[in-house]
């Protein structure tokens, strides 16, 4: 029996005709050993290549929002939208609580300072009115007769002053004729003598009365100031008590537009409920939420400009700046210039917005970088510099200044011509990105 011969292998005679073939020996890379070891050697590698290493995290490139840092003008602006406003506001109160009787003008309506707005029905009011009225009335007639009295004694006095200078030149007129008669011998000492006495008694009287006028005077122009003040105390409260009545009388307190004119008929209100208000119609304000971030560069007197029309817009100022912080936003009020034909825009309606822009400083060379999520992210104080390479991105440190809604300011810790990540990094951990 003959076996078949492999080319290449040496044949050795044995019995039957058989011979042993050697195998050729195995080169060194296709051994066993060796092939684990390049299958582990690769595996570590593909696993040091796609596991991101400690404090580092893998980033697709398409995830990634990246922009260069370039020197550039800064625009130190804050745009904001703002909503138009009354720019004075008068509220409209109740003086007196009663039942709507009647409205006399609609909500919306131009009314003018002083003009009845409704009617208010209150019997309880009415009455106590007329009786406060009548007491005051009796008060005031009991004042007046007390005026009166003095009135009377002043002329009494006087009537009587009037009396003792009649008797005394009566006095005087016969002691005259009765010296002449004494003189030519008709008449005694005795008889001039009673007529003497006569007028001293009539000199001593009127010198009295005259001195008794002049206290009494004295007293009677206290008691008359007096009086006068009682009356016109008296007449003010009563003056008080009549408006009682009027004050049943919702009435404008300011000229403008009526609005959040709610009563209805029957509907009771008590004193100090609010009725309504009255807007300054022709004359806005503009108010505006800011965020917190910019509370401390807000200021009042800085100039801003409005989005509506052509050109630049209508020039307004901060008037106000209302520092409470709510909800991470502040107040601001902006009331137009007031210069040019421009100064108030034409057909501005109450609860209407308008974008604005608050210069906040002037335009500079600045070194700039776009704003975007890294912003929220770092907080502004680091963010991620992509390497040379562009296979990876590293935290770094840094400063940042100004912003408006495109561009903020940087102060250190970058120069120009770096790339910088964007994108919001939140979800980052780490320090390093490894771009994919």
């Amino acid at each position: 029996m003959m076996t078949e011969q492999r080319r290449g292998a040496t044949v050795s005679p044995g019995p039957g005709m058989d011979r042993h073939l050697d195998r050729p020996a195995r080169p060194w890379w296709r051994r066993g050993t060796v092939l684990v070891a390049a299958a582990v050697l690769l595996g570590a590698l593909a696993l040091w290549r796609w596991l991101p290493a400690s404090g580092s995290t893998d980033v697709a490139a398409a995830d990634l929002e990246t922009a260069v840092v370039t020197p550039s003008a800064f625009a130190d602006y804050l745009p904001v939208r703002a909503t138009v406003a009354p720019r004075v506001t008068t509220l409209v109160g109740v003086l007196a609580g009663g039942q709507v009787e009647r409205l006399l003008v609609q909500d919306g309506a131009m009314v003018t300072t002083g003009q009845p707005l409704a009617t208010l029905a209150n019997p309880e009011l009415r009455l106590d009115v007329l009786t406060r009225e009548a007491q005051i009335a009796s008060q005031l007639g009991g004042v007046a007769g007390e005026g009166l009295g003095i009135e009377r004694s002043s002329l009494d006095r006087a009537a009587q002053v009037s009396q003792a200078e009649y008797d005394l030149i009566k006095a005087r007129r016969d002691l005259a004729i009765r010296r002449q008669l004494h003189q030519g011998g008709f008449l005694s000492d005795a008889g001039v003598q009673s007529y003497q006495e006569e007028a001293d008694f009539r000199q001593r009287r009127l010198a009295q009365l005259r001195a008794g006028r002049a206290a009494e005077a004295r007293i009677t122009a206290t008691q008359s100031a007096r009086l006068a003040d009682t009356q016109a105390r008296l007449s003010g409260n009563l003056a008080a008590v009549r408006s009682g009545l009027e004050a049943l009388v919702v009435r404008a307190p300011a000229g403008g537009r009526l609005t959040n004119f709610a009563l209805q008929p029957g509907q009771t209100l008590k004193p100090g409920d609010p009725a309504g208000q009255v807007d300054s119609e022709g004359s806005w304000k503009l108010e505006a939420d800011v965020d917190e971030y910019h509370l401390g560069r807000v200021a009042v007197g800085q100039p801003a400009r409005t989005g509506t029309g052509t050109g630049a817009g209508t020039g307004a100022v901060v008037s106000k700046v209302l520092p409470a912080v709510k909800d991470g936003r502040f107040r601001v009020e902006l009331v137009f210039d007031g210069r040019g034909d421009r100064a108030v825009p034409a057909g501005l309606n109450r609860g209407q917005t308008l974008d604005i822009r608050i210069t906040l400083g002037r335009t500079a060379p600045a070194l700039v970088a776009p704003v975007g999520g890294w912003l929220q992210s770092g907080g502004g104080s680091s963010v991620f510099v992509v390497d040379a390479d562009g296979d990876h991105a590293r935290r770094r440190r840094i400063r940042t200044g100004r912003r408006n809604p495109e561009q903020v300011e940087l102060l250190s810790g970058l120069a120009a011509g770096d790339r910088i990540v964007t994108s919001d990094t939140a979800s980052v951990k780490g320090d390093v990105i490894n771009i994919r």
